[in-house]
C-alpha cells in the first residue's frame, strides 16, 4: 500500500520533501509532479527499482529513461556536454526538454541506451521536483508516468492512487500539472534533432 501525501505545488513542505527523498533512499518508487506531467522516478543506483520502474511502464531496456538533474553542474556529471551543447541548455532549462546526451562514466550501463550509450537527461522547472531533487542531492531515475494501454499521463493524483496503490511507494500530490510530454531533442549530432515535439517550445532550436 503506497503513502499519499498532498504537497503544495510552489511552496512544498520540508517534511513531506524530506519523506519522499527518504523513501527513494530506501529503494523506493514514487510518483512526482514536473512542469510537464506526473513522473515515476527512483533512485539512480538502484537496479532493483529500476526494473520495477521499467515493469510499470511496460517498457524495455530500449527505451531510454530519463536522469532528472538539479542543474547544469549535475548534467555536466553523467553527460559530455561541449561548449555549443552547454549554451543551447543554459538556454532552454530548466524547462519542458528531456535531452539525449552521450553517456558519461558515471552512468552505469544498465541505464544507458544498449546500442547508442547515451541518456536522457532533464532539468525540471517545477518547485516540487527541484525541492526533491536538492534533498536527495543527486539525479532521480525517471519516466513519464504513462502506464500500458493509456494514450496520455496520468494527471489526477486520485487515479493515479487507485491505479497503483500496490505498485509504488508514494504519490507526492500536487494537484493537476499537465498531460504533455516534454519536448525530446537528440543532441548527439552536429544540429539538434527534435524526436518529439511536446510542451517544450520547437522555435528556439531551429535558431
Amino acid at each position: 500500500m503506497s503513502q499519499f501525501l498532498a504537497v503544495h505545488p510552489t511552496t512544498p513542505q520540508p517534511r513531506l520533501i524530506a519523506r519522499a527523498a527518504e523513501i527513494v533512499r530506501a529503494g523506493g518508487i514514487i510518483v512526482y509532479p514536473t512542469d510537464s506531467c506526473y513522473a515515476l522516478g527512483c533512485r539512480v543506483g538502484d537496479k532493483d527499482a529500476m526494473l520495477r520502474l521499467r515493469r510499470i511502464r511496460g517498457v524495455d531496456e530500449r527505451h531510454h529513461l530519463t536522469l532528472m538533474c538539479r542543474d547544469l553542474a549535475e548534467v555536466g556529471t553523467y553527460a559530455h556536454v561541449d561548449n555549443v551543447r552547454f549554451r543551447l541548455l543554459k538556454k532552454l532549462t530548466p524547462g519542458s526538454y528531456t535531452f539525449i546526451l552521450e553517456a558519461s562514466r558515471e552512468v552505469p550501463r544498465r541505464l544507458m541506451h544498449p546500442k547508442r550509450r547515451t541518456i536522457g537527461i532533464r532539468i525540471p522547472d517545477h518547485a516540487v521536483a527541484q525541492a526533491l531533487l536538492a534533498e536527495l542531492g543527486e539525479p532521480l531515475l525517471s519516466s513519464t508516468l504513462i502506464l500500458p494501454g493509456d494514450a496520455e499521463p496520468l494527471n489526477d493524483a486520485g487515479e493515479i492512487r487507485a491505479r497503483l496503490e500496490r505498485q509504488v511507494d508514494l504519490v507526492l500530490d500536487a494537484g493537476a500539472c499537465g498531460t504533455e510530454p516534454t519536448t525530446v531533442v537528440d543532441l548527439t549530432g552536429p544540429a539538434p534533432e527534435i524526436l518529439r515535439e511536446g510542451r517544450g517550445a520547437t522555435a528556439p532550436l531551429s535558431r
